[in-house]
């Protein structure tokens, strides 16, 4: 179902939502990063990567993150400016941080498909924060020989400094400590993905905050999450508001802000830029 309020309406609703709720479910997708700027295509592409564009044909860095590279000291080029520009730089608007500052002093808890860590840059508290889907921050092996990631900072920062004409000096090529054979991203793309220790310790504290909160008055607010993987955030959501007569679902997503006809009553879907709306209830 799509709303038929209008904008100041569903503003003045879910500014009453977050005043009053319990707690705060924040589910964040892939469009909350791009209303805080990190867009993947366009200027931003063309500023970082006009040089592979310009030899591969390929027009955005998503697909830029597939092309099968001929050598390691190009992949590696790559993908170090790649993370360098959307992990170790700030976004380019101050969303998350208003963000923050409307649930910092509420009883709150994130679950993101996001691998960017704008939450936590923005302020949040990393023990109430699960990325379900890996951090650009991190290294695994890439066989995987353990249960392991590996802090990359160091490493990213190196290769981005050193690279030159699209290739890393062969010796900065990550290689596991463990086994030698070669580190990649810790990002769910296959069945080789690491969950380690942080990653299972982050999930039972989000179930833990969810079993002692399920009967009480919870805002679930979701924002920017589309149908890549619906059942991490958008399905629990719709499920959980309910099973829960007091709970309240809300929806900020351009173009798709939408729930089921169940709990219309108790639900509010924004079709409107992300930041547009936290800028306005900030100010509400």
């Amino acid at each position: 179902m799509k709303s038929t309020e209008s904008f100041s309406e569903q503003i003045k609703r879910l500014k009453t939502e977050l005043e009053h709720a319990g707690a705060v479910v924040i589910g964040a997708g892939a469009g909350l990063s791009s209303s805080a700027g990190f867009l993947y295509s366009g200027k931003r592409f063309k500023e970082y990567f006009s040089d592979f564009e310009a030899k591969y044909g390929f027009h955005d860095m998503y697909s830029g993150g597939f092309y099968p590279y001929d050598t390691m000291e190009e992949y590696w080029a790559y993908w170090s400016r790649y993370i360098y520009i959307n992990r170790y730089t700030d976004a380019p608007t101050p969303l998350y941080n208003e963000l923050f500052r409307l649930v910092e002093n509420k009883d709150y808890f994130v679950i993101t498909t996001n691998v960017d860590h704008c939450f936590q840059k923005a302020g949040f508290d990393k023990k109430r924060l699960f990325y379900t889907q890996g951090d650009y921050g991190l290294f695994q092996c890439s066989v995987p020989c353990c249960r392991e990631t590996f802090e990359n900072e160091a490493m990213i920062r190196q290769m981005f400094k050193e690279q030159n004409n699209m290739l890393i000096p062969s010796e900065l090529l990550p290689i596991c400590p463990h086994c030698g054979k070669p580190l990649t991203m810790n990002l769910r793309a296959d069945d080789k993905f690491v969950e380690d220790k942080g990653w299972h310790e982050a999930a039972e504290r989000y179930q833990s905050f969810l079993r002692t909160r399920k009967n009480g008055r919870i805002l679930f607010l979701e924002l920017g999450v589309g149908y890549n993987t619906p059942v991490i955030i958008k399905y629990p959501f719709w499920q959980m508001t309910a099973d829960n007569p007091q709970a309240v679902y809300a929806c900020v997503n351009y173009g798709e802000a939408v729930c089921p006809k169940e709990t219309e009553q108790r639900s509010i879907c924004i079709n409107s830029d992300i930041r547009e709306v936290i800028q306005k209830l900030g100010h509400a």
